[in-house]
């Protein structure tokens, strides 16, 4: 079954860090463009960064060099590693996996909160 699991959030101060984990199924890491959106409460989700399967990325304008994406396709993991947190960073933090007509695969999510 193909399935996408998420790990690493919590709380954290302003100015600290933190480590996203997608552990994704083979069946849909493999090809698969790797992504992280998030969703803060009474907003839109949006796209904070994404990793094409050749390892090409693209980062959302507001990252502005503090998150960095990466996979590892021996694990069948993406990270998001996430440094300079600010308050508005507090989001529900959630993995896709995309392939056009192949497939569009969502985690559950994971909290992640920046306090002032």
């Amino acid at each position: 079954q193909a399935q996408l699991v998420e790990s690493g959030g919590g709380s954290v101060q302003a100015g600290g860090s933190l480590r996203l984990s997608c552990a994704a199924s083979r069946t849909i890491f493999s090809g698969y463009t790797m992504a992280w959106y998030r969703q803060a409460p009474g907003k839109e989700r949006e796209l904070v960064a994404e990793i094409s399967s050749f390892g090409r990325t693209n980062y959302a304008d507001f990252v502005l060099g503090r998150l960095t994406i990466s996979r590892d396709t021996a694990k069948n993991t993406v990270w998001l590693q996430m440094n300079s947190l600010k308050p508005d960073d507090t989001a529900v933090y959630y993995c896709r996996a995309s392939r056009g007509i192949y497939g569009n695969y969502w985690g559950q999510g994971t909290q992640v909160t920046v306090s002032s």
